[in-house]
């Protein structure tokens, strides 16, 4: 437990202000073992080539001539190992006469192409600092508060659509603009990552801090939300919450990632995905007894409890995971230490060959650049934007089918969310069992696995959705039990856990290089879906009925049930013409 609150943000805080007196780290307790936490192997790397790690040697060797076959000594990438070190100091100390030593190596470093540096790294496979390394309670505990912070976001956005009655009359606008509040929200949470959560991939912030900052911002900001005197402000700040609080939506999987081997991460994402779908789920039972009583304001600060509540307690318990910002930290400890400013992380040389034009690259350029040039990135992006489309317009006919037709009231009307809900927890066993016996044994030596193996999963969760909205749209008549459409719902949790899963588990192992990118340009198709589809929800099912509209919506999801089929056919193929994919595995 101290080594847990050591390293978060109240943690490191309280270190800070005491001048690092309390909650010591062990090389700060015992400073002779500060060495252990150098790699010599890359700092003689970086004297040698300028790079941590060996360049690859040639495949291949064309024929050699006879001067060839007898060389004379030259700084060649295809000597071995010790003779390279012996010639580089040699050609070193013939290129300058004060040629520069790493003392961590004993390797002279290259005048042309290596660097001076000292590389601070993990001290072995099991330093207990590395967030692969730590404890399964720990792990778990980790993945439970990624889970809270996502709820606490995505509930916000389904608990509004609890008061959206209530903000129309107080308003005095109409139904349709009173949806706007909700729709701007899940813009906001769409398009915030794309700026946001970049700050959480630099190892001088890590991903704590941004958590904790931006939920601190979004519980500030539900009390002018709620205190708003107008409609316009109102709609601002919804729009603006939506924005600061969306990391943990685009980043949670990020953490998932940095805890988890690439063979357990499915596990940590089905985890996740549960805190995910709880948030919309639970949102309307949450806010619909407050709306009923209290009216829409209520539902504005239930929200800000339940942030608060899972911001004090991520702000004490909710450990640092990213590595980058681990070995980040542990390198300037040491240089305090030792006074040695050559000592340097890997993470910290890849930021300084990043420049300002590749970080806007990164954040607004490849996201979408990866969505629209990349075949499978652009199909499975809109399939997923469908889904999360057709998951918000189809909550938009909640109120009429449980309140006009059912005759539930505001605050039993959120009841009817519950099967979605049980959906999730049937289908989470036989998943993960489906995991355990047919995809971990196809992973490699390496920890790698063709991700077209991913995909699988999606095919029955394809044809849930349609299940679900034909079995809801066409059992929703006053002659029928109320509970024959709910036990429909279930069906579209299980189809959208399913795909989501694959979808998403599919693009991070299909393009490793670039899966910020690609993961960020996925979730702003998906809340660009959200936020509009709900505006033509009602006058859709008003004019077809709730049968017809349903079935509308049933027929758009037949039309993308080919798409996982297809790549996983033929996503191997398109891979390979890539210039961003992973081909080799």
């Amino acid at each position: 437990m101290a080594a847990l609150f050591r390293d978060t943000v109240v943690g490191q805080l309280l270190r800070l202000v005491t001048g690092r007196r309390i909650l010591k780290y062990p090389e700060e307790r015992d400073p002779s073992i500060w060495q252990r936490y150098l790699n010599v192997e890359k700092s003689s790397n970086m004297a040698l080539h300028g790079t941590t790690s060996r360049p690859e040697q040639p495949k291949k060797e064309l024929p050699r001539t006879k001067e060839q076959l007898n060389p004379q000594p030259t700084l060649s990438n295809q000597q071995p190992p010790s003779r390279r070190s012996s010639i580089s100091a040699s050609t070193a100390n013939d290129h300058n006469e004060n040629g520069l030593v790493n003392t961590l190596s004993n390797t002279r470093v290259d005048p042309e192409k290596g660097r001076d540096a000292d590389i601070v790294d993990w001290y072995g496979p099991d330093d207990p600092e590395n967030p692969m390394n730590w404890s399964t309670v720990k792990k778990v505990w980790v993945t439970f508060e990624i889970c809270l912070l996502t709820f606490s976001v995505y509930i916000g956005s389904a608990i509004y659509s609890a008061g959206i009655l209530d903000v129309s009359e107080v308003f005095g606008v109409s139904r349709v603009a009173s949806t706007l509040g909700l729709t701007l929200f899940v813009l906001g949470y769409g398009i915030g990552p794309m700026f946001l959560s970049p700050l959480s991939e630099l190892p001088q912030t890590g991903r704590a801090p941004i958590y904790i900052a931006t939920l601190a911002l979004f519980v500030v900001l539900q009390v002018p939300t709620a205190l708003a005197t107008n409609f316009g402000m109102l709609l601002a700040f919804r729009f603006i919450t939506g924005f600061v609080g969306s990391p943990p939506l685009a980043t949670g999987g990020a953490t998932i990632g940095d805890i988890y081997s690439p063979s357990k991460r499915t596990y940590g994402m089905a985890v996740w995905g549960i805190g995910a779908v709880c948030g919309p789920v639970m949102g309307p039972l949450v806010g619909g007894f407050a709306a009923e009583s209290k009216g829409w304001t209520w539902t504005i600060w239930e929200l800000m409890w339940l942030s608060g509540f899972t911001l004090v307690l991520l702000a004490f318990l909710m450990p640092e995971t990213s590595s980058a910002n681990i070995l980040y930290r542990r390198t300037m400890r040491l240089r305090r230490l030792t006074g040695n400013d050559k000592l340097i992380c890997e993470p910290q040389l890849m930021g300084e060959q990043m420049t300002g034009r590749d970080i806007v690259m990164m954040t607004l350029v490849r996201p979408f650049t990866l969505s629209f040039t990349e075949p499978m990135v652009f199909l499975l992006n809109m399939y997923i934007a469908l889904i999360y489309g057709l998951l918000y317009i189809w909550f938009e006919s909640f109120p009429i089918v449980f309140t006009e037709i059912y005759g539930f009231s505001l605050g039993l009307e959120g009841t009817a969310f519950m099967g979605i809900l049980v959906g999730v927890f049937v289908v989470l066993p036989p998943f993960i069992w489906y995991q355990r016996r047919y995809i971990e044994p196809k992973f490699n030596d390496k920890g790698e696995l063709q991700p077209e193996w991913r995909l699988p999963p999606s095919f029955v969760g394809a044809f849930c959705i349609p299940i679900c909205l034909f079995w809801f749209g066409w059992s929703s008549r006053p002659d029928i039990h109320w509970i024959m459409p709910i036990i429909g719902t279930a069906w579209f949790s299980i189809g959208a856990f399913l795909l989501f899963n694959s979808v998403l588990n599919y693009l991070s192992d299909a393009y490793p290089q670039y899966a910020a990118s690609v993961l960020a340009g996925n979730d702003f198709f998906r809340s660009t879906f959200g936020a509009g589809f709900p505006l033509f929800a009602t006058a859709m099912y008003n004019k077809l009925g709730v049968g017809w509209a349903s079935s509308t919506l049933g027929f758009l999801a037949i039309a993308f049930i080919p798409i996982p089929f297809f790549l996983f056919k033929y996503g191997e193929r398109l891979r390979m013409r890539s210039k961003y994919a992973q081909k080799d595995y």
